[in-house]
């Protein structure tokens, strides 16, 4: 259901940084492109959460309203994906979108992130 819609966050996210973000070495040069492609992808990791919540809860699934909430609810579903959103968390959200962080490095390891969350709901 939702599988394209992630793969579509995700990529866009990736063209971002590919075409705008300006990398130069170990850095972005864009500090907005880089914000904005980190609060695509970080989307992306809720929606895989919210993806993951749904089929576990079924009829009784309502949407998670903080980190918080996701935190604890994958606390006793599945210890993996919740360590994935705490580094999607800290990476893309805090560090890409809230901060604005350069680092090339920072922004990779939380797409990465994102990306083992994907393949655990495939």
């Amino acid at each position: 259901m939702q599988h394209q819609e992630i793969d579509r966050y995700l990529s866009n996210a990736k063209e971002i940084l590919t075409t705008k973000a300006g990398k130069e070495g170990s850095e972005y040069r864009d500090i907005k492109y880089v914000q904005m492609a980190s609060g695509t992808a970080y989307n992306a990791a809720l929606m895989i959460v919210d993806e993951y919540l749904r089929r576990k809860e079924g009829h009784k699934f309502v949407k998670p309203k903080s980190i918080e909430d996701y935190r604890c609810r994958l606390r006793k579903y599945n210890k993996t994906l919740l360590s994935y959103l705490n580094e999607a968390y800290d990476t893309l959200h805090l560090a890409g979108y809230y901060h604005g962080t350069p680092s090339v490095r920072t922004i990779r390891e939380g797409m990465d992130a994102a990306y083992k969350m994907l393949a655990i709901i495939s």
